[in-house]
């Protein structure tokens, strides 16, 4: 079978799609497949390049990546792709309709809100939110242009910052608890890891750098596994999630918040996903094994 790897693209993650790209032609069984990389940097060299496959595996990150698009291309040319659709894709790409699917389906988050421009900011409501708070764009991932504000001042850059990577910002409560990730595969919550990272949170610099965050298997009590499960599978539900997607989640006291979930999550030496499936007696080729596998179904 001919699998193109799809890596590179528009967004501010481009570096660490060609990390993911590259790590997955490493690890892809070659008796099994031809791999074909395929780099791109712009949307319009897309079509011609995918257009013969028999496998469309996407490595992109953020805009043009886990939106939705290129998922609504692959399937209008009848290319079979990796991971979620069209649909899981953009809702859970979009952090404020994420949040509020949450909500509707009795999911703890922290409160938020978003706002376009720093000329909507209702500082009463960000007061009743209390510091510190979470400033991101509404649309991003890799922690790319996330900041905690302690005070005002930290506010007011953190909402110039978040603004140069997209047109929406979501201001979130900073939950001070124990961050932990659900990675799963194929509906199955795989075990779960808990993330300590060396700079105080899980930043850009604690998911890349070598030992910039110690990640490792949690053994979790019977009542709050049984919330994490619970709250897994009513996300991938909810979300009408396929294949394989990492939730992250903060447990506070006897409280399980979720942040946000990734349906494209990274695939580099240093990312959950494989750490995950390791634990569970998957190697990073046997993942993709199934990945590709259960893609196909």
């Amino acid at each position: 079978m001919q699998v193109g790897v799809i890596m590179g693209g528009v967004s501010s993650e481009k570096e660490i799609s060609l990390l993911t790209g590259n790590e997955i032609i490493d690890n892809l069984d070659k008796d099994k497949y031809e791999v074909v990389p395929i780099p791109i940097n712009t949307q319009y060299e897309l079509i011609d390049r995918v257009r013969c496959l028999e496998f469309a595996f996407i490595a992109l990150h953020g805009k043009f990546g886990e939106d939705g698009r290129i998922q609504a291309i692959l399937e209008s040319m009848g290319v079979p792709f990796s991971g979620c659709g069209v649909l899981a894709s953009a809702l859970c790409m979009n952090k404020d309709i994420s949040k509020k699917i949450f909500v509707s389906q009795n999911i703890k988050t922290p409160e938020w809100v978003k706002i376009k421009n720093e000329d909507e900011v209702n500082y009463s409501k960000i007061n009743e939110i209390g510091y510190p708070v979470i400033v991101k764009p509404n649309n991003g991932g890799s922690s790319i242009g996330i900041i905690i504000a302690h005070d005002e001042k930290q506010f007011k850059e953190g909402i110039k910052k978040a603004l140069k990577y997209d047109e929406e910002i979501i201001i979130e409560k900073y939950i001070d608890g124990d961050e932990i990730t659900c990675c799963m595969l194929n509906g199955e919550v795989l075990p779960i890891l808990s993330i300590k990272s060396k700079y105080g949170w899980f930043n850009y610099d604690s998911k890349y750098d070598e030992d910039g965050a110690k990640e490792e298997v949690i053994e979790l009590t019977d009542e709050k596994m049984k919330k994490v499960e619970k709250i897994a599978y009513k996300c991938w539900d909810s979300f009408k999630l396929k294949v394989y997607a990492r939730i992250d989640m903060i447990v506070k006291d006897n409280e399980i918040y979720v942040l946000e979930i990734n349906t494209l999550p990274g695939m580099t030496k240093n990312s959950l996903l494989p750490k995950s499936a390791a634990a569970y007696g998957l190697n990073f080729s046997e993942l993709l094994d199934k990945i590709i596998e259960y893609s196909l179904e």
